[in-house]
């Protein structure tokens, strides 16, 4: 089948500054991939990451080069051999199964064999700052059962006993985004036990996470940076307990699929996360939260405004969109 193939960059602003370890934003920055069969369009975003050599021009032109392909019938499967994994192909993916739902009149869910997506309870992130700013924006949000907590930097100890001690009913997970070392690790996670901390992703850089090796952490270890797709997953079993699924890392939901299973079978905790985005970028991921231990899908929470039809939140769940808006 023929497809014809737009292509957009845009920008959402953020509800004030998202900070984590490597640096603050105050924009995120989507590509968005349309797919039309001359009838019925399917709809795909990705959020290009600078730590994974990304950049938003340069998705927006591997897409664009892909639309000859299209054009001459390129299929989903097909996608998979001819693209690398990363955002650029997570918002193809996900346009193809989006259109696949239009065109057949089946749910994405149904197509995939899944379970049709349930409310569900997601982490909100608190952004990392002072103990003072932290304890603050953790007070403001208590009234949401379980925290994500940015972390990575000198004094982390101080940050997470004041983020505890702020809102001391939430559930609290901590994302250091390899900002710790070997040397702090010990510490840090120290504290992190003390405050009830549940999970921690990805303490070390992925570079050099073979310390964790072996080691018995008091709270169990979430690998993020350290895992993109299912190649290698098994490696990273003596070091992590868990997995953070991301489709902008897998590459869409075709791959995310493959990984939930392979981790399933390796007996990892699974956990699925995001990029600050907006909904159409969550509502793909929003078909695995039923296979998760953990979903962090608060990404349109975090910008000042969202697409209309989006996802929904109260204080405690995130909806899933309707079926007009994806999938």
């Amino acid at each position: 089948m023929s497809l014809t193939l737009t292509v957009r960059s845009e920008s959402w602003p953020i509800a004030g500054r998202f900070t984590i370890a490597r640096g603050s934003r105050t924009e995120a920055r989507v590509v968005v991939a349309e797919l039309s069969d001359g009838t019925r369009t399917g709809r795909g975003e990705c959020v290009p990451y600078a730590r994974y050599g990304e950049t938003v021009e340069g998705v927006e032109a591997a897409i664009s080069a892909m639309a000859g392909m299209l054009g001459a019938g390129l299929t989903r499967p097909a996608l998979q051999d001819m693209m690398p994994p990363g955002a650029a192909r997570n918002a193809l993916d996900c346009a193809f199964w989006d259109l696949e739902a239009r065109q057949t009149g089946h749910s994405v869910a149904e197509l995939a064999g899944l379970p049709a997506p349930a409310p569900a309870v997601t982490a909100y992130t608190i952004s990392l700052g002072t103990p003072e700013e932290m304890a603050e924006k953790a007070r403001e949000a208590s009234r949401r059962p379980l925290l994500k907590i940015k972390l990575g930097a000198e004094g982390d100890p101080a940050r997470i006993r004041a983020v505890s001690a702020a809102a001391p009913d939430c559930a609290l997970i901590v994302d250091a985004n390899e900002g710790w070392t070997a040397e702090t690790l010990g510490e840090n996670l120290a504290a992190c036990r003390a405050a009830g901390v549940q999970l921690v992703e990805q303490p070390l850089p992925a570079a050099a996470d073979h310390a964790l090796e072996g080691i018995d952490s008091p709270i169990p270890l979430c690998a993020d940076e350290s895992v993109h797709t299912r190649e290698g997953l098994a490696d990273l079993r003596s070091r992590y307990a868990a997995v953070n699924i991301k489709l902008d890392k897998t590459g869409g939901l075709t791959e995310a699929l493959a990984l939930a299973d392979e981790a399933d079978r390796l007996d990892f905790a699974i956990m699925i996360g995001c990029m600050v985005g907006t909904s159409l970028a969550m509502a793909p991921a929003f078909l695995l939260t039923s296979r998760a231990r953990f979903v962090d899908l608060d990404g349109p929470l975090l910008l000042a405004r969202d697409r209309p039809g989006g996802l929904t939140y109260d204080d405690r769940l995130a909806y899933p969109p309707g079926r007009d808006f994806w999938g």
